[in-house]
């Protein structure tokens, strides 16, 4: 049965207090951040007494990782701050066996040279997707040494910006280790309502097979992120979805602020316990 889970940079705090905040909203499934430790998001080292730390944060602890977070910008106009990523990613990727986890989250990037999560009309541009399979190739080096699976989304700011081109990569790529996180919020900003169900059956048909993980936010009219339940997206159809191609992972709430978990995860679970 789906569950509900939570991305740990919700909760701030020491990563013991983190831990125990999330316990405490009767969660047991996070995605983790290396910055809950005191790191960037994308560190370039994780030393020993930082592993130590982490390690016995979470054998304290009820909580699993579904995943754990390596997004960096994998079509970044500068090269070497590309190559620099990927380095990072690989450091991230080197934790996953002791973390307990075999997903990494990616993101697939924009000609923006400031914000990851800002589109670039250069993104449609042949060199961008050849720069993605670049960056790809790479991190799925990287998943196959560490037996790990790379997640991504389709995301309206980034180079995989709709359904039919996630599924285009998985075609072009035909690896197992290449998985979707799949976000509905992600497929819509200020489209019409039936727009919205389109893009998210289509996105169900076509990504079935590949969705490893769900992430779990809104938006509202204006087009802003919101918490799950607060918005515009039809949750009882999408829950419907999910069920209909037989997702049995979890649900991943993000996008929303602590004060604001309780209600979402109250409104999720009753979408879930309905028959």
């Amino acid at each position: 049965m789906m569950e509900v889970g939570i991305f740990a940079k919700t909760f701030a705090g020491p990563l013991p207090d983190v831990l125990r905040a999330i316990e405490d909203q009767g969660l047991s499934r996070i995605q983790f951040n290396f910055s809950c430790a005191g790191l960037p998001s994308m560190p370039d080292a994780v030393d020993a007494s930082t592993r130590l730390f982490i390690q016995q944060a979470l054998a304290q602890s009820s909580v699993t990782l579904e995943a754990v977070s390596g997004t960096f910008n994998m079509i970044h106009p500068d090269r070497s701050v590309r190559v620099n990523g990927l380095r990072q990613l690989g450091v991230i990727a080197a934790q996953c066996a002791w973390l307990g986890t075999n997903l990494l989250t990616l993101c697939t990037g924009t000609r923006h040279k400031i914000d990851m999560w800002t589109a670039h009309p250069d993104n449609d541009r042949p060199d961008a997707w050849y720069d993605l399979r670049e960056s790809l190739d790479k991190a799925l080096e990287l998943a196959e040494q560490h037996n790990l699976y790379l997640g991504i989304e389709p995301e309206t700011a980034n180079v995989i910006n709709t359904v039919e081109k996630a599924a285009q990569l998985l075609k072009e790529v035909r690896s197992p280790r290449l998985r979707i996180i799949f976000d509905p919020a992600n497929l819509f900003e200020h489209e019409p309502l039936s727009v919205v169900r389109q893009r998210i059956t289509r996105g169900l048909d076509q990504l079935g097979d590949a969705i490893q993980s769900v992430h779990a936010k809104d938006r509202d009219a204006s087009g802003q992120v919101v918490a799950a339940g607060t918005g515009r997206l039809p949750y009882n159809d999408f829950i419907q979805g999910l069920r209909a191609i037989n997702y049995r992972g979890n649900l991943i709430l993000h996008g929303l602020s602590s004060a604001e978990v309780s209600t979402s995860i109250a409104f999720i679970r009753q979408l879930l316990h309905q028959k």
